[in-house]
């Protein structure tokens, strides 16, 4: 059964037009293939007069005019199309619009490899994190019975894991935030580990002691083990509950201390990544520096995972919701320093977030933006006419015009948006934990 063509029927307030209604300020979609013709999106608002021409030259038989993204109407119909001038004239515009039209096309065969590349950079970091993720299920799984094992593990994925993380941050940043749910204990640890590893080294800590934060992230966790998941799954735990849940750390903690060969700062960690500096946390309600260095950075970024992934996935925060939450509203609760570093680090849309534009179009943001322009990363456009291979990357550092109005939380896009823009969202590191 063949697809309805869509393309060929006005869409809400659009209505049909011919080439001699064109002028700029008119917003126009032409009802065919990205592929067929010479402009980069399929829907746009004419800018110039050189724009209604060359549409004009494709002589399509009707043209749709989006009224409400429009900034002048169409002009009124022509009874009959304008009369062509001398030949010579039409031959030297033929030629200048097909010389345009290469022009864009070579751009887009450009976007193309830039795609491609940028795929093969999020493959090679998917398999980086398939490896340590499997390994830490490994890990975890022997930790009660081999505990010395399943450290020498952690302190090996730790390593490889940091040298993947900082030779492509922003690849492991989109795996992270693409997640969308929490898919268990290997998932929620590879995310701390690998923030706390790119929190520390922007704290200019030496090797060893970023190794140290490396294991402790990855194990700080590792309490939780043995409990029920109708305790760790439970959103809304009653008092008790809780009480058994804030006994993690702890149990954690003597768990490590027994196995032996993990460093105080590692332990520390264990002990108290849920401690808050004004004494609000668990389970020694420390206050301030009483909380060690490597604690106070891992609660952190224990708590964006937490907010960005949570049991609940629908009541998931985008990784900018989460910034704000932070910094707004929770800032009391972190070291002031660690926290305003990881918000610089992570950017204010960190990678990963999907985002609407001023000019209405949703994208993913692929790529940091850059220090000097906090508020301009690098967008992947959400355009279902264009391939996903071919598609549309924006640069807002040079396109100024557009902006980024506001965030979206992925719980609230349509799954076709998020196919396209988010494609490895469907990882599961529980089924991977599974095959290891």
């Amino acid at each position: 059964m063949s697809k309805v063509d869509r393309t060929n029927k006005p869409r809400e307030s659009e209505i049909s037009i011919d080439a001699s209604q064109l002028r700029p300020g008119v917003h126009v979609r032409l009802p065919m293939s990205w592929l067929e013709h010479g402009f980069i999106f399929n829907s746009f608002v004419i800018s110039n007069e050189a724009q209604a021409r060359q549409i004009a030259a494709m002589n399509l038989p009707q043209l749709f005019c989006d009224v409400k993204r429009s900034k002048v109407p169409p002009l009124p119909k022509l009874p009959d199309p304008p009369s062509t001038t001398q030949a010579n004239d039409a031959d030297e515009e033929r030629e200048r619009l097909a010389a345009l039209k290469a022009e864009v096309i070579a751009e887009k065969r450009g976007r193309a490899m830039a795609m491609n590349k940028m795929r093969k950079r999020l493959d090679k970091a998917q398999d980086n994190y398939i490896d340590a993720a499997r390994s830490v299920g490994s890990a975890f799984k022997s930790f009660i019975a081999e505990p010395k094992e399943s450290f020498r593990q952690a302190s090996d994925i730790s390593e490889r894991s940091a040298a993947a993380l900082f030779a492509d941050k922003d690849s492991a940043i989109v795996l992270i935030t693409e997640k969308g749910r929490n898919d268990g204990h290997a998932s929620h640890a590879l995310s701390v580990m690998t923030l706390a590893l790119l929190l520390a080294k922007q704290t200019g800590l030496p090797e060893e002691a970023l190794h140290a934060i490396g294991v402790g992230a990855l194990l700080h966790d590792i309490g939780k083990i043995s409990f029920h998941s109708s305790i760790l799954r439970n959103p809304a735990r009653n008092k008790f509950e809780e009480a058994v849940y804030r006994t993690h750390c702890r149990v954690g903690y003597e768990s490590a201390l027994q196995a032996g060969g993990l460093s105080q700062a590692m332990l520390d960690i264990i002990l108290h990544h849920h401690e808050r500096i004004n004494g609000s946390g668990f389970p020694d309600q420390l206050v301030g520096e009483e909380i060690m260095f490597a604690s106070r950075l891992v609660a952190i970024v224990d708590r964006f995972d937490n907010l960005t992934n949570p049991i609940d996935c629908y009541s998931a925060l985008s990784p900018s919701e989460a910034l704000a939450m932070m910094w707004g509203k929770e800032k009391k609760l972190f070291d002031h320093n660690l926290l305003q570093l990881f918000v610089k680090t992570m950017g204010v849309y960190p990678p990963g977030s999907v985002v609407q534009l001023s000019d209405g179009r949703v994208g993913a943001v692929i790529a940091s933006a850059p220090t000097e322009k906090p508020l301009s990363p690098q967008i992947l456009l959400y355009e279902p006419s264009v391939p996903r291979s071919q598609a549309i990357i924006l640069d807002l550092v040079k396109e100024s015009s557009i902006k980024i109005e506001r965030p979206l939380r992925l719980n609230e896009r349509s799954e076709e948006e998020l196919n396209y823009l988010l494609p490895r969202r469907r990882i599961s590191w529980t089924f991977i934990e599974g095959q290891g």
